[in-house]
């Protein structure tokens, strides 16, 4: 039957980790997750309360007021970009803009879920800095690759001007957020607009190509705001009298409808997603609940040491994400330093792929074993064909990113793991399911390229507190940079006490500033990765995510479980080992084994023909003429003991079967003429004659 038989995996944490190595990892995790939360809450509180107190005294809620207020209760907001822009100020005096001044999160809304896009009215009334366009056209692409409605929560001054150079004119610049919605409204993704202030220039553009724009009573949206139409035509107006609700729903018909304030536009909005279809997520679990693991997600704090180097077992971390810890391993005969299997998340269906950290069989030398974190020619060709697999089934792909990079040296070259690698790299360029990719630690060189790294399109790609994200680490960078100062054994060659303290500082400097360069929070902050997740809560994103892969139809190919392409992998590359159990076909196939050998035993000296297959037996070519075989008949192993029919063929049934290769006399035949037969059974006993 073509069904994924999930299996248990994972052993409690006990058993895959020792007690002090529990307390060690815990402890120093513990440390890096509690400076994400206290980043993540320094992110959120914007410019601080002094300009919270001055959104209220407007009448106006925050952003994050709104979010939460427009969110179905007690459901969990999934923040993407979060740390865009940490650490950098702009203009003088120095300025930070925490989030790039704006919040692109998915938040379920009507049992739906959304992508939000609200402007941080707490940092400069929501202006647009250096990357903020390019988050909102990121949260822009994930929702067009999803098919997910999208609200914009407009509350923007537009461009912060002393810093346009690096917002306005580039590809990816402010303009390239309207073709985002106009790309957005061409493929039929909702989207609706709630204008909750300022809407200045390109904030005045961004809410047009909606389905539905909202305006509160102070809102307004303006291709350029009073001071400069003051400036540029002398005109003493105010923006709210010349890009009001009064003008946008009544006379210029750019909006849709008017409402008092943000508490009735979130209402509105709420209404407006009821009326959208609902998500299939419930229709492709097929009956299936979401059910957490067998084993605590907060466990992976302690099973993924902090320090690169360090092995784990990385199905201990599988068996922490999956429901139920239940999993289908694929292909796990062949390249095992990749693991590769089927399993649900909030009770859909998921493909993961995983980097395996341990030792593994070499396939060629059976005295040697293979470091794990590594890509070989046989995992290259695991992970291609099991990815087009899934593509090919519909199934989205959890990456999960733990890798050092190829295999180098004379055996990789021979191996031809360019061209390996170059087959995978086409194989995740050209899939159109959706791909998650988790770096859960290192994301090392073209191997971070090849297992989906954000260069190829993932939908969404999350690091944690210790990802490093680079070509190759710090101290081996440096020994490149200063290998003609070394020799073979990366020994500093002068003897000179200054040349080799000069030497040692400049390799000092380059490995710190390699290191820095390979912190998760410096990736997120140039937008190298969509977001920092604490490893505690990484099932729950993974859930959120899961589903919204789920959420629409008909955008693109996904097959239900009886027709997967993945039951055909596994039945044709994958061994099938027969043993005694429950199962009813090999019961019988064990006990006619029994049988037989106490038939034989009672006939010392003869051997059986038995009939190879279940059908209807004949003794003769054709009615009415002489059977091939009788009682004291001289036969080899040419001789022809009779025909077995099945679904119309006649099988022609030889003494060669049972390996005769002398004389022999037939003793008995024991099946008469068009008896049924079953495969096993004797049809004639023969004794072997001297030669």
């Amino acid at each position: 039957m073509a069904k994924v038989e999930l299996q248990p995996i994972g052993n409690p944490l006990e058993v895959a980790l020792g007690a002090d190595r529990i307390a060690e990892h815990r402890a120093q995790m513990h440390t890096l997750e509690t400076t994400l939360c206290e980043r993540r809450a320094q992110v959120r509180e914007g410019w601080g309360q002094s300009y919270v107190d001055r959104v209220h005294a407007k009448g106006k809620l925050t952003a994050w007021e709104r979010i939460e207020a427009l969110k179905d209760p007690g459901s969990r907001v999934v923040s993407l970009g979060t740390f865009v822009n940490f650490g950098r100020t702009f203009d003088a005096p120095p300025k930070s803009a925490p989030a790039a001044g704006v919040i692109t999160a998915l938040v379920r809304v009507a049992n739906r879920y959304i992508m939000v896009i609200a402007n941080d009215n707490t940092v400069a009334s929501g202006s647009w800095w250096p990357l903020t366009p390019e988050k909102i056209e990121r949260a822009q692409e994930i929702a067009l690759r999803l098919r997910l409605p999208v609200i914009y929560l407009v509350d923007c001054s537009g461009l912060f001007l002393p810093e346009q150079a690096h917002t306005f004119p580039g590809r990816t610049g402010a303009g390239h957020i309207f073709k985002m919605n106009a790309l957005l409204s061409d493929h039929h993704v909702p989207q609706l607009a709630g204008v909750c202030g300022d809407c200045i220039a390109g904030g005045g553009y961004m809410p047009i190509i909606s389905d539905k724009v909202f305006m509160t009573e102070q809102a307004y949206m303006v291709i350029a705001g009073a001071a400069l139409v003051k400036g540029g035509k002398g005109q003493k107006i105010t923006s709210l009298s010349i890009g009001g609700p009064d003008i946008h729903v009544h006379l210029s018909a750019c909006a849709d409808e008017r409402v008092p304030d943000d508490a009735a536009l979130l209402w509105r909005l709420r209404e407006e997603v009821q009326k959208l279809p609902s998500s299939a997520a419930d229709y492709y679990r097929f009956g299936a609940e979401s059910a957490p693991p067998q084993f605590e997600t907060s466990e992976i704090t302690a099973l993924l040491p902090a320090d690169h180097r360090v092995v784990y077992d990385s199905r201990e971390i599988i068996a922490r994400l999956c429901d139920s810890s239940l999993f289908c391993e694929v292909l796990a005969h062949t390249g095992q330093e990749m693991i590769t299997g089927i399993a649900r998340i909030g009770g859909l269906f998921v493909g993961i792929i995983a980097n395996n950290q341990l030792l593994n069989p070499h396939p060629h030398n059976p005295l040697e074993r293979r470091p794990g974190g590594i890509l070989y020619r046989e995992g290259i060709a695991k992970i291609s064909t099991f990815s087009r697999t899934l593509n090919d089934d519909g199934i989205p792909i959890v990456w999960l990113q733990d890798i050092s990079g190829f295999d180098i040296g004379a055996e990789a070259e021979k191996e031809g793991l360019l061209g390996y690698g170059s087959n995978l790299i086409y194989t995740n360029s050209t899939n159109s399911v959706p791909m998650l990719t988790v770096l859960l630690r290192k994301a090392s060189g073209a191997g971070y390229y090849a297992m989906a790294g954000l260069p190829y399109d993932p939908v969404v790609q999350l690091s944690t507190p210790v990802t490093r994200l680079g070509v190759m680490e710090g101290r081996t960078l440096a020994i490149g940079a200063f290998r003609t100062k070394l020799d073979d054994s990366f020994n500093l060659i002068s003897q000179d006490p200054a040349e080799r303290a000069k030497v040692e500082a400049g390799m000092q400097a380059v490995e710190e500033r390699i290191t820095a360069d390979m912190d998760p929070y410096k990736s997120a902050a140039q937008m190298d990765t969509d977001e920092i997740v604490p490893l505690s809560e990484l099932r729950d994103t993974l859930t959120v995510l899961v589903e919204a892969c789920y959420q629409s139809t008909g955008y693109r190919r996904l097959k239900n479980p009886r027709i997967w392409s993945v039951h055909d992998l596994t039945v044709l590359t994958e061994p099938r080992v027969t043993t005694v159990g429950p199962n009813r076909s090999t019961q019988d196939n064990h006990d006619a084994y029994i049988a037989a050998q106490a038939e034989a035993a009672k006939r010392p000296g003869l051997v059986a023909v038995r009939a190879p297959v279940m059908g209807l037996f004949y003794r003769r070519a054709q009615p009415g003429s002489a059977p091939y075989i009788d009682v004291g008949s001289i036969v080899t192993a040419a001789s022809t003991v009779g025909l077995i029919e099945v679904m119309k063929c006649f099988n022609q049934i030889t003494c060669g079967s049972v390996g005769l290769t002398a004389r022999a006399e037939v003793v008995e035949v024991v099946v008469p003429d068009g008896a049924e037969v079953n495969a096993g059974q004797a049809l004639a006993w023969l004794r072997p004659l001297p030669a």
